[in-house]
């Protein structure tokens, strides 16, 4: 007897769910805790929190359930994460790799200032480089790398006018990691450091004029309350880590590290394809469009980005970010960044 193709497709999806039923059932039971990035952000809300707390759980067929807790309720700033997994007092976590820049200029490398002018891009350069984070983070600090992905395009909020980049010059400027501080300083702003839970009262008491993060991020974060104006040309991407303690990832069943392994590589695809959306939806919603989706329509000014402003991006990468980022970064540092992100954008980088 034939069977037809809608027969067949049928049977196929059958033995699918089939097969992920018995995989599912063959994982033993495990309890996991997780520590989240910025809990009051979309990446978290949409994503983390979802993925762990009911993705794992139903995938799993209910034998692998996770606690996740983002680190700013537990009083963290996200540049101790990666420290604390070390010593075994965060088992998985996630942080901002702009956030630990200080502890190894590697840090910086998928994400220098003006380095990836698109979604595109900037996930080319994460995938090229990942091996090398693989590499150090096992060997120096004793964690696992399970994933990387951005929060929406880093874009420049002001509590006043900007017309472009040039506009930067004697304004202070707050920005999240070193390589953006340095892309302001070599505008003739300053950069002020300052953690992402200290913007909004800065902006509104003109400790800074400005400051970077996401189009969506600041929505959320309501930036739109203490700034006027956001321009959308993207310096950054904010890219985050997912990782594991080595000693607490060696200790699971091999099956669980498999299914985990599987499905964030999942979750890591889907920010990736959010990302580019949300960075729209960002602009939509801060200034007030009736597309803005996920976030709170604003009566912001949105400022128009001209090609003299992207080419000085550019320049400003390639004059001083780079050479910047190359003298602080020390051993095999600068020779693996030049093999992989190098080889893809063109860039040869050279201390100065």
């Amino acid at each position: 007897m034939k069977m037809t193709m809608k027969k067949l497709c049928l049977f196929g999806a059958a033995l699918a769910v089939f097969a992920g039923t018995a995989l599912a059932q063959d994982l033993p039971k495990t309890s996991l805790k997780v520590v989240g990035a910025w809990g009051n952000l979309s990446q978290y809300k949409n994503f983390e929190q979802p993925f762990w707390t009911k993705t794992v759980h139903e995938k799993s067929g209910g034998a692998i359930t996770a606690e996740i807790t983002p680190f700013n309720e537990m009083g963290l700033k996200g540049a101790e994460i990666f420290r604390l997994m070390r010593l075994g007092v965060i088992d998985f976590g996630s942080t901002v790799l702009g956030y630990v820049s200080t502890d190894d200029a590697r840090n910086e490398a998928i994400d220098l200032a003006g380095l990836a002018p698109d979604i595109g891009t900037a996930r080319r350069i994460s995938d090229a480089y990942k091996p090398v984070y693989d590499k150090f983070y096992r060997e120096r600090f004793g964690i696992q790398v399970l994933g990387i992905w951005p929060y929406p395009a880093q874009v420049i909020f002001c509590n006043g006018e900007i017309r472009g980049l040039s506009d930067l010059k004697g304004k202070k400027v707050r920005t999240g990691n070193r390589t953006l501080a340095e892309f302001v300083e070599a505008l003739g702003g300053t950069g002020v450091t300052l953690s992402f839970s200290e913007v909004v009262p800065a902006l509104q008491n003109k400790v800074v004029d400005c400051a970077i993060t996401g189009s969506l991020s600041g929505n959320a974060a309501r930036w739109y309350e203490v700034a006027t104006h956001i321009y959308a040309l993207p310096v950054g991407w904010s890219q985050v880590m997912h990782a594991v303690n080595l000693k607490t990832w060696d200790k699971l069943n091999p099956k669980v590290r498999d299914f985990l392994k599987a499905e964030i590589a999942k979750l890591e695809d889907d920010i990736w394809k959010a990302a580019d959306a949300e960075t729209q939806d960002g602009f939509d919603c801060n200034v007030g469009k009736a597309s803005c989706k996920s976030g709170t329509k604003a009566k912001m000014t949105m400022v128009p980005v001209n090609d003299a402003d992207r080419a000085l991006l550019k320049k400003v990468l390639n004059e001083t970010v780079v050479p910047k980022w190359a003298a602080r970064c020390s051993g095999d540092c600068v020779p693996a960044w030049n093999a992989s992100v190098g080889k893809i954008l063109g860039i040869t980088a050279k201390a100065k």
